[in-house]
C-alpha cells in the first residue's frame, strides 16, 4: 500500500469515497457543485460548502494541502478519495479535478447525510 500524501488526516473507507463521488453526480445534476481547488477554497471561506470532496493523488499535493485545515476551522465535513480522475467526471467535466464542494445537494441530500454522519463516525474515532 502506498502511504498517504501528508494533507490526508484520515482513511476514507472505499464505500465512504463510492458514495462521495454519489453526491457529487446528484449534486451536479441536481444541485449546486464548486469544481477545482480554488473555487472549493472559495466556498470553503465563505463557509457555503456542504461538503468537500479532495483527491488523495493529486501533484504537487501543496495545491490542496491548505482544504484540510480549512475545513477543519469552519467545521465542513471533508472527505479523501482515491482519484482525481474520478472527480471530474463525476460532476460531468472531462478532465481530472483536484477538488470539489457540494453547495446543495439536490436529489443527494440523503446520501450526503450518510456521507457526513460516517465522517463524523471515523473522525470521532481517531
Amino acid at each position: 500500500m502506498t502511504p498517504k500524501p501528508y494533507f490526508v488526516k484520515f482513511e476514507t473507507p472505499k464505500e465512504v469515497s463510492e458514495a462521495a463521488y454519489e453526491v457529487l453526480r446528484q449534486a451536479s445534476r441536481t444541485g449546486k457543485v464548486r469544481k477545482g481547488t480554488n473555487e472549493t477554497t472559495k466556498a470553503v471561506e465563505r463557509g457555503t460548502a456542504k461538503l468537500v470532496v479532495v483527491a488523495e493523488d493529486v501533484q504537487p499535493p501543496e495545491v490542496v494541502a491548505h482544504l484540510p485545515i480549512l475545513c477543519d476551522e469552519r467545521k465542513i465535513p471533508i472527505v479523501f478519495v482515491p482519484s482525481k480522475d474520478q472527480i471530474g467526471p463525476a460532476i460531468g467535466i472531462n478532465v481530472p479535478t483536484a477538488a470539489a464542494a457540494v453547495m446543495e445537494a439536490g436529489e443527494g441530500q440523503q446520501i450526503l447525510d450518510q456521507v457526513t454522519q460516517e465522517l463524523a463516525r471515523i473522525r470521532g474515532q481517531k
